[in-house]
């Protein structure tokens, strides 16, 4: 899988270091550069790429308005990268994958290009299965109608509703919808509902099988909440948030989970 890629940022030593940073990584291809919002829009339009890193702080159009430019055509994915940290949550709100501080950290870049392999291979597959949907419909109508009842099935019987946890000697039947949060330590799991707080002996990569990634998901390298229990998203520094839950308590969101953010800032 190649990445086409664009460049956009108003000062060339930057596309430059960004495009050296970028060579590390063979499945990255460098189709175009800007150096301003109206060439960055033209250029995403004429070559559609899968990727655009965009510096925020330009000259007449801003990133920003870059990515307002794009609203009637399918936006390709976007990294921000600027020198500046406070346009962190309005990058979540326009969906940005990541927001990379100047000058770019290759670790970080590293990370941020691993959810873009992720996403687009989430989109891919998302395509395949429309083909051959659109195919089934054609030519075998009955097999269409069996294929889309068993693609609904594993959504509703894949994942449990209950989990069983023996604590302090007892048996305890966890309503799944119930959990607030878990938070791993070692090969147990603190499993918290509104009125309690369980002891679960079990790794979270297995856990984490058993829950609907719908409901849950990763926001910290230890921590799974669910999502229907988020009330607020609190900006924090360098581009950290914190998720305030119905309980009140609050989680804090490592930033190479970031991008879970923007499922909650609209």
């Amino acid at each position: 899988m190649t990445i086409r890629t664009i460049l956009v940022d108003d000062e060339s030593l930057a596309i430059q270091g960004l495009a050296l940073r970028l060579q590390a990584h063979e499945d990255v291809d460098i189709i175009e550069t800007c150096t301003n919002g109206r060439e960055a829009i033209r250029a995403i339009k004429t070559h559609k790429p899968d990727l655009v890193f965009l510096d925020i702080q330009m000259p007449g159009f801003d990133g920003f308005s870059v990515v307002q430019g794009l609203m009637e055509v399918e936006p390709p994915l976007v990294i921000f990268c600027t020198a500046y940290s406070d346009h962190a949550i309005r990058a979540f709100e326009a969906q940005a994958v990541d927001y990379l501080m100047k000058p770019v950290d290759e670790g970080r870049l590293a990370d941020a290009l691993d959810r873009v392999r992720q996403r687009l291979n989430e989109k891919r597959q998302v395509q395949e299965v429309e083909k051959l949907r659109e195919v089934l419909a054609e030519v075998a109508p009955q097999a269409m109608t069996d294929f889309a009842a068993d693609d609904d099935a594993p959504a509703s019987n894949r994942f449990e509703k209950l989990i069983n946890i023996k604590d302090r000697g007892q048996i305890f039947r966890v309503d799944v919808d119930s959990i607030e949060r878990i938070d791993a330590a070692g090969d147990y799991m603190c499993i918290y509902t509104a009125d309690n707080s369980l002891i679960l002996r079990e790794t979270m990569k297995d856990l984490e099988k058993r829950l609907d990634p719908r409901n849950f998901q990763r926001v910290h390298r230890s921590t799974i909440v669910n999502l229907s229990q988020v009330r607020q998203v609190k900006p924090h520094t360098n581009g950290e948030c914190f998720l305030v839950l119905e309980s009140g308590a609050q989680v804090k969101v490592s930033r190479s989970y970031r991008d879970v953010v923007a499922r909650f800032v609209h």
